[in-house]
């Protein structure tokens, strides 16, 4: 149990401030997208919670600005497992914002049953892979006039036991959805890895991160014997504040300025997967990618 010791570190802490910086950060209602929220509230950035759920924004908006003391927060209406959404989202973002400094793709679901998106993509590979990749596409300009400038994507160590199905990304053949949550959180990391190539040179930097194992809403969709193995390990397992902490260092610490492509987990540097290091996977994922959201993004 790596993630148990680990959480007895001492806590990162960094008195770094985001005066001036617009932070945009998806599913920030609950878990370690309000906590994160929350900080980089505190330190003086404007935040914008995009959120599917707006009952549950609501609440959230005002837990952040009560407590960061900011009044420089707002949500807006953010469906991730629908292209339209995300494209209405987007061209709000552009039309309003005159920058964007850092972009948190943390919003998923997991381990779900089967279901798919609005536009017919498994709904784990479609929200947390494809929803966030056609965002950040849509954002990127944006993202690009803003330098120096971050893109953060919320993975997990279940990546370790991903593949990528090249010929069946939606898991129409069969289903398990152990595997497609697994599959959709190694997407994150070889995204990462290919949108730090390809943003080389334009002070966009990209990182992606292992939360921890973390109590949040999340779990909702677990079996009786998984539930009670994570009731057994529970004294062990990370809160939401503590499971945010590696997200806001990836946005704030200034080492990480003039690194990119990495992945990290306990606000530290991390060995990811030898399948999340494939770049023959990551270009042919990219270009998946691409097609099935009928977008150019060289």
């Amino acid at each position: 149990m790596e993630d148990s010791r680990n959480l007895f570190r001492r806590t990162w802490s960094s008195a770094a401030r985001l005066d001036d910086k617009t932070v945009l950060i998806t599913g920030a209602n609950t878990g370690i997208g309000k906590e994160t929220a929350l900080d980089l509230a505190k330190r003086g950035a404007r935040i914008i919670m995009a959120c599917r759920d707006m009952e549950k924004a609501e609440g959230a908006l005002k837990e952040v600005i009560q407590g960061s003391g900011s009044q420089n927060v707002v949500i807006k209406k953010l469906d991730l497992s629908n292209t339209k959404s995300i494209r209405e989202f987007a061209e709000t973002i552009n039309k309003e914002e005159t920058k964007l400094n850092i972009l948190i793709n943390n919003a998923g679901v997991m381990m779900c049953p089967y279901g798919k998106t609005a536009d017919g993509f498994e709904m784990q590979i479609g929200v947390n892979h494809m929803g966030h990749f056609l965002l950040t596409h849509l954002l990127i300009d944006l993202i690009k006039r803003s330098t120096p400038a971050r893109i953060i994507n919320v993975s997990s160590l279940a990546h370790f036991w991903g593949t990528i199905n090249l010929d069946d990304i939606n898991s129409e053949k069969g289903y398990d959805k152990k595997k497609a949550y697994s599959q959709s959180k190694l997407a994150n990391v070889l995204f990462t890895r290919s949108l730090a190539k390809r943003l080389q040179g334009t002070a966009v930097t990209a990182y992606s991160l292992h939360p921890g194992v973390v109590q949040t809403d999340l779990w909702r969709h677990l079996n009786a014997p998984q539930a009670a193995i994570m009731k057994m390990i529970s004294p062990f397992i990370k809160t939401s504040v503590q499971g945010a902490q590696t997200t806001i260092y990836c946005a704030v610490a200034p080492e990480l300025e003039t690194e990119s492509g990495g992945y990290y987990r306990d606000c530290a540097p991390a060995n990811c997967s030898r399948s999340a290091s494939d770049d023959v996977t990551a270009q042919k994922l990219w270009e998946l990618s691409c097609r099935m959201l009928s977008v150019s993004w060289d």
